[in-house]
């Protein structure tokens, strides 16, 4: 196994709480200036920059993690990985019919931009995309680990939107392997050591995104890698 330098909880400007310069190749050539190594895109609710984010990476020699952040019924964020972008956009899909047909005010939450790979618009999606979904928590991580992914609880230590601040505890049945932890925040959890913790910027500007200070195992260099080892259960 080798640990890699690695970000992965970054927004893209598909996210309308990012900043528009967080383009796929902004958000690569900073990652690769940082030294990291690999890094994920999890954009709220929608894997749409998901292709465009790859290309970017690839061509900075980053390992590109697909990935999603979702709001489940409850309003816990969790992050969802997949092994392809093909898989991470099926499930996308789904989950975009699962949220209310509420349209986005830019003027009030932002932009919500589906760019190519170079950098250019391709639409304006017009549905608000930080919604609660239909899907419960349990809803949520049974169709995640369907399209064979892994669900893993958004920075976990922070009081807006987190598991613990909403629902008060891990629950058991769930059997997550992997937790998020926001980075700019000291970590208490109980029974920590039962998972594996992975450290995130959260970044919604290109300042934000981690510098090569927190490191991801993995079993090879390769999304797959990674994801095989956040899936493993970790021995307490």
């Amino acid at each position: 196994m080798q640990r890699l330098a690695a970000d992965l909880h970054i927004h893209s400007c598909l996210s309308p709480c990012a900043d528009a310069e967080m383009t796929p190749n902004n958000i690569a050539a900073m990652a690769s200036l940082k030294g990291l190594e690999a890094i994920a895109v999890c954009d709220h609710n929608s894997a749409l920059n998901l292709p465009a984010c790859e290309k970017a990476a690839l061509r900075c020699g980053l390992v590109f993690l697909p990935g999603l952040e979702v709001t489940t019924s409850e309003e816990v964020h969790v992050l969802t990985f997949f092994a392809d972008v093909e898989s991470a956009l099926d499930f996308g899909e789904r989950l975009y019919k699962s949220i209310p047909n509420v349209m986005n005010k830019p003027e009030f939450f932002g932009e919500q931009l589906v760019m190519n790979e170079a950098d250019e618009l391709i639409r304006v999606e017009n549905k608000l995309l930080p919604q609660a979904s239909a899907l419960t928590i349990d809803e949520l991580v049974n169709a995640c680990r369907k399209f064979n992914g892994v669900p893993v609880p958004a920075h976990i230590n922070r009081q807006a939107h987190s598991l613990l601040a909403n629902l008060g505890f891990i629950p058991p049945e769930l059997k997550f392997t992997a937790i998020e932890a926001y980075s700019w925040i000291p970590l208490s959890v109980e029974n920590s050591e039962r998972y594996h913790i992975i450290y995130d910027s959260d970044a919604h500007c290109l300042g934000n995104i981690s510098e090569r200070e927190h490191f991801v195992g993995a079993y090879e260099k390769s999304a797959e890698g990674i994801l095989a080892y956040l899936k493993e259960s970790k021995p307490f």
